[in-house]
């Protein structure tokens, strides 16, 4: 099963990036709060795309594939915009974003919590960042 839809870089269209997944999520032998785990984890890259790699210009699309077998999910997220390449992220400490009250940059912590395996890759002008969730049997 693959599915793709075109999401363009405005944060109000990310309803339409949840409505997407879980359409797809709620097929598989996720839990409630794994699917929801899911989404979250991808709304994140793109909100993240959205804001800092397209500056929120509604005229810019990323794009978002899903695949699924009975084993793997499989997202990739594909944009050309700004590189950002969530494997080199480096995380800040916690107790610092607490004691600074500091808002964002806990996002792709969760990321990389949720997700089994993170890849990403870059070529020419597109960037593409796949997450990859194990499926349990039934």
């Amino acid at each position: 099963m693959e599915k793709t839809m075109k999401l363009y870089c405005d944060t109000g269209r990310l309803v339409e990036l949840r409505d997407f997944l879980q359409g797809i999520l709620s097929d598989t032998t996720m839990s409630e709060v794994e699917q929801h785990q899911v989404i979250l984890a991808v709304e994140e890259v793109a909100a993240n795309l959205i804001i800092h790699s397209h500056d929120c210009n509604p005229k810019e699309f990323i794009e978002i594939n899903v695949s699924r077998d009975k084993k793997l999910l499989k997202i990739e997220i594909i944009d050309s915009g700004e590189k950002f390449n969530i494997l080199e992220y480096q995380e800040p400490d916690i107790t610092e974003v607490i004691k600074s009250k500091r808002k964002g940059g806990l996002g792709i912590i969760l990321v990389k919590r949720i997700m089994d395996k993170i890849e990403f890759e870059s070529f020419q002008n597109k960037n593409i960042c796949r997450l990859y969730k194990i499926l349990k049997s039934k």
